[in-house]
């Protein structure tokens, strides 16, 4: 296993829309794997392969709870089989975005068809945190933040903060 470097917006590749995976060989799986421990280590709760520099349609999820088991769901190629009409907003942030949140609105309920680590066929019914999750992982793949949920001034208001944020690591960086 091994940690992966994140992607801190802006960044072209954060826009890039993913390729399909063919299918889940030993290298996707590997990085599913990888991407787990990095999600897990940042912490998070998702995290796209995108984020991780890898144009391929792959996300992980895991929305249990600090006082509970583990739940880790590895998605390749997952695609959303149905969506409920009923809405629910959650304060969402995103580990390329940090320190930044907004509220986002979203299917309560979702299903979701996609291929597991060992290449199986699998469908998965979510619900509130873990479909907010799954649908904010799935915007990574084709090239879609969740600042792009949300109103153009409050999306360009932390971009420009993440712009500043980058420049000033850059210089300290330059200086040591």
């Amino acid at each position: 296993m091994a940690t992966l470097p994140i992607i801190i917006a802006p960044d072209p590749r954060l826009k890039m829309k993913c390729k399909p995976v063919g299918q889940v060989d030993e290298a996707i799986a590997t990085l599913m794997t990888d991407m787990l421990e990095t999600m897990y280590l940042a912490p998070g709760i998702g995290l796209a392969a995108p984020q991780v520099g890898v144009t391929k349609r792959v996300i992980v999820v895991d929305a249990t709870g600090k006082d509970e088991e583990r739940n880790p769901i590895k998605m390749a190629n997952p695609e959303l089989l149905f969506t409920s009409e009923e809405i629910w907003t959650y304060e969402e942030g995103c580990l390329s975005l940090p320190d930044h949140y907004a509220e986002v609105a979203r299917p309560t309920k979702v299903r979701v068809g996609y291929l597991d680590e060992n290449n199986k066929r699998c469908e998965l019914e979510a619900d509130e945190l873990l479909a907010t999750c799954i649908q904010h992982e799935m915007d990574h793949l084709d090239g879609m933040l969740f600042v792009d949920h949300i109103s153009a001034l409050k999306r360009n208001m932390i971009l420009r903060k993440l712009v500043k944020t980058k420049k000033l690591k850059a210089q300290d960086a330059a200086a040591e």
